[in-house]
């Protein structure tokens, strides 16, 4: 009777001890992205339509533990033609007609959380921060200055607006160094606030595809 009880001992510590070292799963310390980004950007003025952009960057997480990190994202879109057909008003008092080129960049950081698996990880972001364009410094230089009297402004607009963007993909581990995110797609307001952009939010859609690299592990109980 006391060999069993001794048994069933050994055989119930074993378990717990398995159980223990299931729990124990290990983690990046960080991860560092690298991806192609396309973005449809979508001017709250009516005069200005809504246009494709491609670019791309990087990420860089630090991981608090296994499901929660904070993270850095950094995305710039190559130079792109953007029309104008403003009809008169009182800031352009002849209207406001003609084409100008301009790239956007932005930079963000929030938290991520992440669910680990062995085979995909989906992932969701919540990121702050501003985004940059000298599209409405071109067309101030390129359109309004040019004429004379034809707007009102004394200076061209400020190039810098909060940004914002929310949503979520998925990462599929290769090996315990690389993993490959297929997708991300986020909303991204921005909010450029001028008699050009308009002055409303610009309600934009995001999709990312890329490349993951882990650095460093820690484990967590």
């Amino acid at each position: 009777m006391r060999m069993k009880v001794t048994r069933a001992l050994t055989l119930g510590g074993a378990i717990a001890l398995l159980g223990i070292a299931a729990l124990a799963q290990e983690f990046p310390k960080a991860e560092v992205g690298l991806d192609y980004s396309y973005m449809r950007y979508a001017p709250s003025a009516p005069y200005s339509k809504g246009h494709s952009l491609n670019g791309g960057g990087g990420s860089f997480t630090f991981n608090l533990n296994d499901y929660v990190g904070i993270r850095g994202d950094l995305q710039g879109y190559t130079s792109s033609t953007t029309g104008f057909n403003i009809a008169p008003n009182s800031f352009f008092r002849g209207g406001l007609h003609g084409n100008v080129q301009g790239n956007l960049f932005t930079y963000l950081f929030g938290p991520q959380i992440k669910v680990r698996t062995h085979k995909v990880e989906p992932f969701g972001n919540l990121l702050f921060g501003g985004a940059h364009t000298n599209v409405y410094g071109n067309v101030f230089k390129q359109l309004c200055q040019p004429i004379v009297g034809g707007c009102s402004l004394s200076k061209a607009p400020t190039s810098e607006a909060f940004a914002l963007s929310v949503g979520g993909g998925i990462d599929i581990p290769i090996n315990k160094t690389v993993s490959v995110r297929p997708a991300e797609i986020n909303y991204l307001m921005t909010r450029f606030d001028n008699p050009m952009s308009g002055t409303n939010n610009q309600n934009n859609f995001r999709y990312s595809v890329g490349v993951l690299f882990n650095l460093g592990e820690s484990e967590h109980h």
